[in-house]
C-alpha cells in the first residue's frame, strides 16, 4: 500500500542518515584510540589525560557501533529483534557503553578542573597532588557502574519479554515494543539520574575553572605579567564548555525519549536519534582539535588522503 511504501522509504532514509553519522563518529574515535595507542607504544606510558581519552574513545566507538546495529535492525529487519536474545544483548551493550561514555566524559572534565584550576584550599591542593592516583580508581568505578547498568537493562528486558511478549505473533510487533518500553520507566529514571549527575560534574568543573581563570587574569594584570596558565585555563574551558553545550542538548534528547518512548512519533524520535548519533563523534573531534599532538596527526592524515584523491 502507499502508506507502507512511504514508511519503508522513511526507514531507509533514516538508516542512511544514521549510517553516515555513526560511521563518521566511529572513524573519529578510532583515530583517537589509534593515535593514543601509537603514542603509548613509543613512550611506554600514558598520562592521566590520555588514559581517560583512550577509554572515552573506545566507549564511544562501541556505543556508536551497537547503536547503529540496533537502528538498522529496528528500521529494516524489525522482527530480528524478537529473536532471543538479540534485543537483550544489543540494549545491554548499548547501555553499558553509553553509561561509560557519560562517566568517562565527566571524569575528563573533573580532571581538567583539578589539574588546571588554582585554589589554596587544603582539600583542593590534596586532590591536585593525588589526581594521577585518583584517576584510575575513577575509571574503574565508572566501568563497574556502567556494567551494573548493562546487567540491569538485560534482566529488565528479559523479564518483560518473558512476561508480556508473544514472539510468535508478527502482527503485534509495535504493540509488543510499546509494552516493553513501559517496563523501562525505572531504568529511564536511573539513566536520568546518571545524566544529571554527570551534567552537574561538568557544570561544577566549568564554574570552578571560570572562577580560577578570573582570579588568575586579575592577578596577572595587577603584577603586569604574562602566564602560560591563562592559555591552559582557556583551552580547558573551551573543551568543557563545548561538552556542556552538547551535553545539554543530549540531556534534552533524553527528556524527549522519556516523553515519547511509548508513543510511536517518527519525527520526534528521529530528532532524538540524530542528536544521540552526532554527539560522540562531534565532541571527540573537538577534543582532538584541543590537543596539539592529536590535531597535527589528524591534519597530516587528512592531507595525505587529499593528495591521493587529487592524484587520481
Amino acid at each position: 500500500s502507499p502508506q507502507q511504501h512511504n514508511l519503508t522509504s522513511y526507514n531507509v532514509t533514516t538508516v542512511a542518515i544514521f549510517t553516515l553519522e555513526a560511521f563518521a563518529g566511529m572513524w573519529i574515535n578510532a583515530f583517537l584510540v589509534s593515535a593514543l595507542c601509537i603514542g603509548w607504544t613509543k613512550k611506554k606510558t600514558l598520562n592521566s589525560n590520555e588514559k581517560i581519552l583512550l577509554l572515552l574513545g573506545c566507549s564511544r566507538f562501541w556505543n556508536l557501533c551497537f547503536s547503529w546495529v540496533y537502528s538498522f535492525l529496528s528500521k529494516i529487519y524489525p522482527y530480528c529483534l524478537l529473536v532471543h536474545p538479540i534485543l537483550q544483548l544489543l540494549q545491554a551493550a548499548y547501555s553499558f557503553f553509553n553509561c561509560s561514555n557519560l562517566w568517562f566524559s565527566a571524569c575528563l572534565c573533573v580532571f581538567y578542573c583539578i589539574k588546571i584550576a588554582n585554589f589554596r584550599n587544603r582539600f583542593f591542593v590534596y586532590l591536585k597532588a593525588k589526581i594521577d592516583r585518583i584517576v584510575p580508581w575513577l575509571l574503574f568505578w565508572s566501568v563497574i557502574f556502567s556494567l551494573t547498568m548493562g546487567i540491569l537493562v538485560y534482566h529488565t528486558i528479559e523479564k518483560a519479554a518473558c512476561k508480556n511478549l508473544n514472539f510468535t505473533c508478527r502482527g503485534r510487533f509495535w504493540k509488543a515494543t510499546i509494552r516493553l518500553e513501559e517496563h523501562f520507566y525505572p531504568l529511564h529514571l536511573l539513566t536520568g539520574f546518571i545524566y544529571t549527575t554527570s551534567l552537574m560534574a561538568v557544570i561544577v568543573s566549568a564554574v570552578f575553572l571560570l572562577f580560577s581563570l578570573w582570579r588568575h587574569k586579575r592577578k596577572m594584570q595587577t603584577n603586569s605579567l604574562n602566564s602560560l596558565s591563562v592559555d591552559a585555563h582557556i583551552r580547558a574551558m573551551k573543551s568543557i564548555l563545548s561538552f556542556f553545550i552538547m551535553y545539554s542538548i543530549n540531556f534534552m534528547s533524553l527528556i524527549l525519549t522519556l516523553i515519547y518512548s511509548t508513543k510511536y512519533q517518527n519525527h520526534v524520535m528521529f530528532l532524538v536519534y540524530l542528536i544521540q548519533h552526532a554527539f560522540p563523534g562531534v565532541h571527540s573531534l573537538i577534543l582532538i582539535f584541543s590537543n596539539p599532538r592529536l590535531e597535527k596527526a589528524l591534519l597530516k592524515i587528512l592531507s595525505c588522503v587529499k593528495c591521493k584523491v587529487c592524484m587520481r
